[in-house]
């Protein structure tokens, strides 16, 4: 290891084997901890980046589904002036109809009152002698 050179070189000879191994241990124990430091700070820029994306992400199929819902609304309302305009026409030939059929209905009331008015009369010169 690199750092275990440097604390070698700077050992001499005169120092016990037990503080080599305290110096080297220590020495490696710091070099894990920075490594892992390192490694979670990674993970942590890689989890901000992910959360930009899925950010990102949902901004876009905000946008589509607003979208989308304008073109529905749009056909929407073209098909509810179709079947209105389709509506009237049949209204007017509804109203048409009942017309048609108020004035039926009158000339037999008037019918009907005549004939009526026939059996009375009938009946009448039935009775003169």
């Amino acid at each position: 290891m690199d750092s275990s050179r440097g604390i070698s070189s700077s050992l001499s000879m005169t120092d016990s084997p037990e503080q080599y191994s305290s110096i080297c241990c220590s020495s490696i124990i710091e070099d894990i901890s920075r490594r892992a430091q390192k490694m979670v700070e990674k993970i942590n820029h890689s989890r901000t980046s992910d959360q930009k994306v899925m950010d990102s992400f949902e901004e876009k199929l905000l946008e589509k589904v607003r979208e989308m819902c304008q073109q529905m609304k749009g056909h929407m309302y073209t098909v509810y002036e179709e079947n209105s305009d389709e509506m009237q026409v049949k209204l007017q030939e509804l109203s048409e109809v009942l017309e048609s059929c108020t004035k039926l209905n009158n000339e037999l009331l008037e019918a009907n009152r005549a004939l009526a008015c026939l059996r009375e009369g009938l009946a009448i010169t039935q009775k003169e002698p």
